[in-house]
């Protein structure tokens, strides 16, 4: 089997739409002035999915240390009861891999996105994603996901050394 080498692109609502949201505050989103015009809401940025009895929203907040490269992924992981929101709490890119597929992802289909600051993803549920990839330092990230019963985890093992993530070349992120 042939290597599979991903090159990071820019993540964008469009490129990112069979996956899931984009969370970001764009001009496009709807605004709404509050607290007494001291703020504004950029509201409904993306869609929170919950299946399954007894299902609820939990909110988490998820450390992730920065990955070296040469990056080789090891495993992809699906939440088929619910949809997963990452929205990082400092202003720093990282990357976002994904796959189509249902009940195991398609690899002929992996995209790997760089998110810039200040972007955050919401997956889909069941859609097919890497564990975070913080690049330039450990990163915390506010998760919106799914508690509840049921099996909302399902990973799928990657050959080892099969798919290597190509650094970003925008100047964010220096190989090691």
């Amino acid at each position: 089997m042939n290597p599979v080498i991903l090159k990071p692109e820019a993540l964008t609502a469009a490129a990112f739409l069979p996956f899931g949201d984009v969370i970001e505050v764009q001009d496009s989103a709807q605004r709404l002035s509050i607290n007494q015009g001291h703020a504004e809401r950029y509201h409904d940025l993306a869609s929170v999915d919950l299946a399954g009895p007894g299902a609820r929203a939990l909110i988490s907040i998820f450390r992730s240390q920065p990955r070296q490269f040469p990056l080789f992924l090891n495993v992809l992981e699906r939440h088929p009861l619910g949809s997963q929101a990452f929205m990082p709490l400092a202003a720093l890119p990282y990357l976002v891999v994904v796959a189509p597929g249902v009940e195991t992802p398609d690899l002929q289909g992996l995209r790997c996105f760089i998110a810039a600051p200040g972007q955050g993803v919401n997956y889909a549920r069941g859609t097919w994603h890497h564990p975070l990839l913080s690049l330039e330092e450990t990163t915390d990230f506010l998760v919106v996901d799914r508690g509840g019963p049921g099996v909302n985890l399902q990973e799928h093992a990657l050959l080892p050394e099969h798919i290597r993530v190509l650094a970003p070349t925008d100047g964010s992120h220096s190989p090691s």
